[in-house]
């Protein structure tokens, strides 16, 4: 077990936990829900951070500049940072599945409600506090937009190195197609507080095998400790409970 999960965890047996199997033929098709508008500024990319269990690009989140708004949200949300969770291999990886079906990484955006909450640390623990955009890699052809951080990541290899990266849209990493799965749920790593309004794009982004490899290269470790490869960073599956998954598509 990785050491981020040996502590006690903060909300076992919460009826909205993450990540889930979403099942394409229940997902309910909600008229309601509007297309997501997402307006980054790069220049609010900070710096990448090793923090021993995934990399974070990480944003400042001090004004609106990098925001999204509409979709299933009441609110805007600004972007505090991104980060992916990937396998071992290419047979698995990704936290939320499909059908069952895995793809080898997912990429998380996490926003926090500054409308309603003065802090992020506030946001995490209360119910409508964050949204999280999640994004399918599969492989495919090379992306140019990812490729920019892939080259940065021999830089945070070991635990608890980071580095400076600015000017960088994270929009790139977005799929142009605008249906997404919606549904209430929980933070995939501790405090695991169920905080989050999910948005699941439906279309992956296409990454090619070096780039998936050069994730596999970072570590868990802390420099000068013995080294462990940092792959199969993700929650397992979650039960539904009682919730329904909205999609913005017919």
């Amino acid at each position: 077990v990785h050491p981020l999960w040996q502590s006690p965890l903060t909300i076992p047996g919460g009826t909205r936990q993450s990540p889930i199997n979403i099942q394409w033929r229940d997902s309910v098709y909600d008229p309601v829900l509007k297309p997501l508008k997402i307006s980054y500024d790069p220049t609010t990319c900070l710096h990448i951070w090793n923090n021993g269990y995934s990399f974070l690009v990480e944003f400042d989140d001090s004004t609106d500049r990098s925001i999204i708004v509409g979709g299933p949200l009441e609110n805007q949300y600004r972007l505090k940072q991104f980060h992916f969770h990937w396998g071992a291999i290419n047979e698995w990886g990704s936290e939320h599945t499909v059908d069952s079906k895995f793809y080898p990484a997912e990429l998380h955006l996490v926003h926090w409600n500054a409308v309603v909450y003065p802090t992020f640390e506030e946001a995490v623990m209360e119910g409508n506090g964050l949204a999280v955009i999640g994004v399918f890699l599969k492989l495919g052809a090379h992306h140019q937009g990812l490729q920019t951080l892939v080259d940065v990541l021999p830089a945070v290899k070991h635990k608890d190195t980071i580095v400076e990266f600015d000017v960088f849209d994270p929009s790139c990493l977005i799929p142009s197609c605008p249906d997404y799965w919606t549904y209430a749920g929980s933070l995939t790593t501790p405090p695991l507080t169920e905080s989050v309004t999910w948005i699941i794009k439906k279309q992956p982004i296409e990454v090619d095998e070096n780039q998936l490899e050069a994730f596999r290269m970072l570590l868990f470790t802390s420099d000068g400790e013995e080294e462990k490869r940092m792959v199969d960073n993700f929650r397992p599956l979650q039960p539904l409970m009682n919730r329904t998954v909205r999609s913005s598509f017919q």
